[in-house]
């Protein structure tokens, strides 16, 4: 099974270049599943309708969300009726939506595919490892689920990498997101699942965590309130992963990192 995963989608920048850049994606690696985290898709604030689908018309088959989830409030009437789109799944019970989809490829592979959010630095919310646990204890790779795949979005690095070590070997792989700044650390970890502690952002690198560098800069400077923060809207860098399972074993074969277009791509 191949697994193309594309960091958070920042503003219409992000946007464009993920609409750019996937048909070639599509094209190398020819995936059987596309995930996206889109939670800063609608002007670095969360995300809409009209966006869920134009990024599924692309050939998106997933979207995770992050801290970010609600902040087009349309979204929480809409969410009930789109089981592809994910919001944490370690929220307080009764939130609308779902945290995880059991996603079916055109050749019949079922992934697991799970939205999990980081506590360090973060919201006070669920645990996640004891809650991604509960969602995973009666599935096996390579028995009775072909992959497992989990956004992890969160802060700390520690924490990213502590969940990543915990269900190494139980799910198939594990992408940190939510820092906006990719890392360079994807590889396989001891008992086979694939990591990256951060997938990065898909949007203008030439910002501050993809908004506008003069709005950022002057608020660390003078510590009042200055312009609300608006995305930057130079091309965008589309930062990602493509990740390769093993058919019989559920486990990763390989992870790779990728950097298309911007400041950061080739």
């Amino acid at each position: 099974m191949k697994i193309i995963f594309i960091g958070d989608v920042y503003g219409r920048s992000g946007r464009d270049g993920v609409l750019k850049h996937l048909p070639s994606l599509k094209e190398k690696h020819d995936p059987d599943c596309i995930i996206v985290n889109g939670e800063n898709a609608a002007h670095g604030h969360g995300i809409t309708k009209k966006i869920c689908d134009e990024l599924y018309k692309a050939g998106v088959d997933v979207i995770t969300l992050g801290d970010h989830s609600w902040d087009q409030r349309e979204i929480i009437s809409h969410i009930n009726h789109e089981k592809n789109l994910l919001r944490p799944l370690n929220l307080p019970e009764g939130t609308p939506g779902r945290g995880s989809i059991k996603f079916t490829t055109r050749n019949g592979k079922n992934i697991l595919i799970i939205s999990a959010m980081a506590r360090t630095f973060m919201e006070p919310i669920e645990c996640p490892f004891r809650r991604v646990d509960a969602e995973i204890k009666n599935m096996t790779l390579g028995q009775n689920i072909d992959a497992i795949f989990v956004d992890f979005h969160g802060e700390a690095t520690s924490e990213k990498m502590a969940f990543g070590h915990y269900f190494d070997g139980r799910i198939s792989a594990m992408v940190g997101t939510h820092t906006h700044i990719p890392t360079a650390d994807a590889h396989i970890l001891e008992h086979g699942t694939a990591y990256q502690t951060d997938a990065g952002m898909s949007g203008d690198y030439n910002s501050v965590i993809g908004r506008r560098k003069d709005i950022s800069i002057f608020g660390f400077l003078r510590k009042m309130p200055g312009e609300k923060p608006v995305p930057a809207s130079g091309e965008a860098s589309v930062c990602g992963a493509f990740i390769s399972i093993h058919d019989g074993t559920g486990l990763a074969k390989s992870i790779e990192s990728f950097t298309l277009g911007g400041m950061l791509g080739a």
